[in-house]
């Protein structure tokens, strides 16, 4: 047996484990990935890239997207860090903000990569159990006692539910710490906390171009702040880690709010009409604010029900955690789809 030369803490880490990409004819509803393409803006901008750019250095604050950004969502460039994908966000906020041994919060069960995030950083992990509807908990500061930051999902993931915004805002107010709002489904939710920035030097909201955008296949984010926490989160960010392209598809996309309008409208409808018809199948489905529903089958395990599908070529997404594990994570996907999905599940979950 070769050595191993990792670090201890390291091998002792399970690691974050994203969902399957398979390759062949299936129906991909495990990734949470929007279901249209992106806005024609970014084709027509891709196809005016000067590829021969690609020799040099992006511009390593990405000036002209969180220019763009500014525009659109009325802050200050200075209070706007671009990352890759808003998980590399992620990883600079527990790098800046909880050095080692020092405590992070965060709700459970949601984003399986935030233990993760906690564990790389040799953080301690302080999880906030959610109620039994998956809602905060009323003693949340006592369950994050001493933390540095504290992060929350809204709407959270993977149950799909979010928190009272006026909850969050109490939370902002009370809590000693920094908290992050990850609003990586914030578009497909009935409001947002964007304007908590400006109300809290605490606050950080961040948003993904994986999900609304649907440009999964970009890895661009934005994290919105205080200029004081943004200024001190660029010293841990690479000093290029939003490339060329990314950054001109980023501002072509924002560019066009009229068609992320039509997309996430689309979207929701085809989750209510599937919650719906789930429900009448006698499934339990939670409610939903984001652009996949968390199910529970109505008769079958639901981790056999997950084998049965993907034999079928349906993919979604299975969590052999607490709390979840008797639920299946549904993306939402076409009105054709959804339709293929309701019909299996009519006959698998008999």
């Amino acid at each position: 047996m070769s050595k191993n030369y990792a670090r201890a803490d390291i091998q002792a880490i399970a690691g974050y484990v994203p969902g399957e990409q398979l390759s062949g004819t299936v129906i991909k509803l495990n990734t949470n990935e929007n279901p249209y393409p992106p806005s024609p803006r970014v084709g027509e901008r891709a196809r005016m890239f000067d590829w021969q750019q690609l020799r040099l250095y992006p511009e390593p604050t990405a000036a002209h997207l969180r220019e763009c950004a500014s525009r659109i969502f009325g802050l200050p460039q200075e209070c706007i860090l671009c990352g890759n994908g808003s998980d590399d966000l992620l990883t600079i906020a527990l790098r800046t903000f909880v050095g080692a041994g020092e405590a992070f919060a965060f709700p459970e069960p949601s984003y399986s990569l935030y233990p993760v995030l906690a564990d790389l950083q040799g953080a301690r992990r302080r999880p906030i159990v959610l109620t039994q509807d998956f809602q905060l908990p009323s003693d949340l500061l006592a369950q994050a006692g001493d933390a540095k930051l504290l992060m929350l999902a809204r709407p959270n993931a993977p149950t799909g539910n979010s928190f009272p915004k006026e909850a969050i805002r109490q939370l902002c107010r009370d809590f000693s710490g920094v908290v992050w709002i990850d609003e990586a489904y914030g578009d497909f939710a009935e409001d947002n906390c964007l304007d908590l920035v400006k109300e809290f030097s605490n606050v950080v909201v961040s948003r993904t171009f994986s999900k609304s955008y649907s440009l999964a296949g970009l890895r661009l984010g934005l994290a919105f702040g205080d200029a004081s926490l943004v200024s001190e989160m660029n010293k841990l960010k690479d000093s290029y880690n939003t490339d060329r392209f990314a950054q001109a598809m980023g501002v072509a996309a924002l560019e066009d709010q009229e068609y992320l309008r039509q997309s996430v409208s689309r979207v929701k409808a085809t989750r209510e009409k599937t919650a719906a018809a789930l429900k009448e199948l006698g499934c339990t489905v939670l409610p939903s604010q984001a652009n996949f529903l968390l199910v529970r089958p109505a008769r079958k395990a639901a981790r056999q029900l997950f084998l049965d599908l993907r034999q079928e070529g349906l993919l979604v997404r299975h969590f052999s955690l607490p709390r979840v594990e008797e639920y299946l994570r549904v993306t939402i996907g076409t009105e054709e789809q959804m339709a293929t999905f309701l019909q299996a599940m009519a006959r698998l979950d008999a």
